[in-house]
């Protein structure tokens, strides 16, 4: 203590940065000599600008709320639980929630809160994996484009619904004897024969999407009605991020609440309805049989996978927005148990009504009164509200603006991880710009989705632009964090603050008295802080061992039991499957590409010490700002020297258990 005293004395008051060569590396390390105190930006990194932050705790919780629940939520589970057996949907979909959805949501915070990096610049701790931000970053890119192309169709629905009849609630003498009432003038038997349609898929095939039954001829030209409603879905979204967090996140509050508010008005409305009972009990009641099916926990994980939004980037994105101290622990929380309650929410809703059309079908059999498909919001829900006897349009506004509502949410999350990137790489260019560019770029491309072709390219795009190439980047994800980077090191990454508190409690003490400023001190060590809390054997186990296992059993199992692609019974052609899949691989191909390119950029020598040098953190890796990455840094050199002591009880095990448990 003495000495410290007199060498900062002497030195005129602060410590010194020293810098150093990483062996092999040549990059530059900081070397702090002394504890860090205060340090301009500039004099660590001054090609990294100050990022923007939340206005509050509550708009990063309600972005993260209006980007998780949407509409996977609300029309994809329950028919997947319908598919599914019902409440035997329920075990896997629990059960994979606690061992992929949120370990994966609260891994993904902690490395954009602790790094203040975007999508692509987070792998700056390892160079080797930087193509799964790419990837993701692409994947991200074509969800979004087709995104909003279902967002037009909800628009189209909702000015729809200010008709005095709803126009899918009724035959057009054009369909022909084949058509069944949506509104009841006609009983509905059953399920739907061969013969007959209901009037809501007619009326979506026909005249919102004029649908061609194949590609043989082409996808068409665009929908003009529906080229406005994409227009206005892309303006909506434009004018949310045309600040960054600064307005998307006063919009959040909109976003995640009004849903809710409809959701429990049509709560209300589906369990007061005839035979609402028999729906429900259906959806709650477990049929133990279908555990054993591989299918049923296929669809589980994938529900899990896509309802969070998780290995995608944005949460990543989110988080990179926090203060260093937010506590991101209690959030990953909140959004995950809220997202659960939401789709069992929407499953409580959905199979009430489902239970009155069996009612007044006449029978009891649940699943056999809807047709499910990619079109489940635009026929089966209209169908439905089609037969409410009281107010029908207005339950229709409500709620296609829910469904609307939903889709921006998730939306405003996509669009601005990809303007965090390019915002990053381009930080000259006025953020403005790099919106509207978005935006008009993912309005001409959605043109595509909106022609009488476009829901068969929806579904060509969204397996392999998408949903495959998702499970593998998140594979590599997994592997980069839980093994490259290790779990041990992302725990202390998360307690960090409360190690060096340990060893430098008599430090900050002696410099609050130097500076003569308690109150500055105590704000000081404050900022500092990450979490302070110790993270669970649950988490490390899961990061480790459980969740990258889970999902490659999963990417496996779908590859073991993959079919040509098909839409509505009938498969692509053959020119199509082959777009699909180069788009796939293009998609893949950046996770080898950016690995050749992070070796390549490695000092000369064998190709071993190449691979080990692009795995290893950047030199600025860590917190943002300076003064904490100098504090970072020392910490994690008192580490390394405690591993030295230890380095003659290494082996295989031990070193494997200590990067999960040490």
């Amino acid at each position: 203590m003495k000495d410290l005293k007199t060498e900062i004395l002497v030195s005129g008051g602060l410590p010194k940065l020293e810098t150093s060569r990483c062996a092999g590396s040549g990059e530059a390390l900081l070397k702090p000599s002394l504890l860090p105190m205060a340090l301009e930006s500039s004099e660590l990194a001054p090609d990294r600008k100050p990022r923007d932050n939340w206005g509050s705790s509550l708009e990063f919780l309600m972005s993260c709320i209006a980007l998780s629940v949407g509409l996977g939520n609300v029309w994809r589970f329950p028919f997947t639980a319908l598919e599914n057996g019902g409440g035997a949907f329920l075990i896997p979909y629990l059960v994979v929630l606690f061992v992929v959805g949120k370990p994966i949501y609260y891994m993904e915070m902690l490395l954009g809160q602790f790094s203040s990096r975007g999508i692509v610049q987070v792998f700056d701790f390892a160079p080797l994996m930087r193509g799964v931000g790419y990837a993701q970053l692409l994947a991200l890119g074509v969800l979004a484009t087709y995104y909003a192309s279902v967002m037009a169709l909800t628009l189209r629905y909702f000015f729809d619904s200010f008709a005095s009849e709803l126009p899918w609630s009724f035959c057009r003498e054009e369909w022909g004897d084949g058509c069944v009432s949506a509104s009841g003038e006609q009983p509905l038997q059953g399920q739907l024969s061969r013969n007959f349609s209901s009037s809501t898929q007619l009326y979506l095939q026909r005249i919102v999407l004029n649908e061609t039954d194949s590609l043989e001829e082409g996808i068409g030209y665009p929908s003009g009605s529906l080229a406005l409603m994409l227009g206005i879905s892309w303006l909506t979204v434009t004018l949310i991020i045309i600040r960054g967090v600064k307005s998307s996140g006063k919009a959040a509050y909109v976003l995640a609440l009004f849903p809710y508010i409809v959701m429990f008005i049509l709560l209300v409305r589906a369990l007061t309805l005839p035979g609402a009972y028999d729906g429900v009990m259906y959806f709650l009641t477990p049929q133990w049989e279908k555990l054993l099916e591989p299918q049923v926990w296929y669809n589980a994980v994938t529900q899990v996978f896509f309802s969070l939004a998780v290995c995608f980037g944005v949460i990543i994105m989110y988080s990179s927005y926090n203060r260093f101290g937010h506590n991101v622990y209690r959030d990953a929380n909140i959004v995950t148990t809220l997202d659960t309650f939401t789709s069992l929410l929407s499953g409580v809703i959905i199979f009430g009504i489902l239970g009155n059309l069996a009612h007044e079908s006449g029978t009891k059999d649940i699943a056999s009164v809807v047709k499910a498909g990619p079109g489940l919001a635009f026929i089966s829900y209209p169908d439905a509200i089609a037969k409410f006897k009281m107010f029908p349009q207005v339950f229709s506004l409500l709620f296609f603006a829910m469904l609307f509502m939903l889709g921006v949410g998730s939306n405003v999350g996509m669009v601005s991880c990809i303007m965090t990137v390019l915002k990053d790489q381009f930080a000259h260019v006025k953020l403005w710009i790099i919106v509207v560019s978005l935006s008009v770029i993912g309005f001409l491309v959605g043109l595509i989705y909106i022609t009488p072709g476009g829901q068969h390219i929806i579904t060509l795009m969204d397996f392999h632009g998408v949903t495959f190439v998702s499970l593998v980047s998140a594979i590599f994800e997994l592997i980069a964090v839980g093994w490259i980077y290790g779990t041990k090191r992302l725990c202390q990454d998360a307690e960090y603050t409360e190690v060096v508190k340990s060893i430098y409690t008599t430090s900050f003490f002696f410099n609050c008295q130097l500076i003569e400023k308690k109150a500055r001190c105590v704000n000081t060590f404050d900022h500092l802080c990450m979490l302070n809390i110790k993270t669970s054997n649950y988490y490390r186990i899961c990061w480790s061992i459980v969740t990258p296992l889970v999902m490659l059993v999963i990417l496996v199992y779908s590859l073991l039991t993959m079919r040509p692609l098909s839409y509505n019974g009938q498969e692509f052609p053959l020119v199509y499957r082959v777009v699909g899949w180069c788009v796939s691989g293009c998609i893949i191909g950046q996770l080898f590409y950016w690995a050749f390119y992070a070796n390549f950029k490695q000092p000369k020598g064998s190709l071993k010490s190449r691979i080990n040098n692009s795995i290893k953190p950047h030199s600025d890796w860590g917190p943002s700002d300076p003064k904490k990455l100098m504090d970072y840094q020392m910490f994690l050199r008192n580490k390394d020297e405690e591993n030295a002591k230890n380095v003659n009880r290494r082996c295989v095990c031990y070193t494997a258990g200590d990067r999960i448990f040490g």
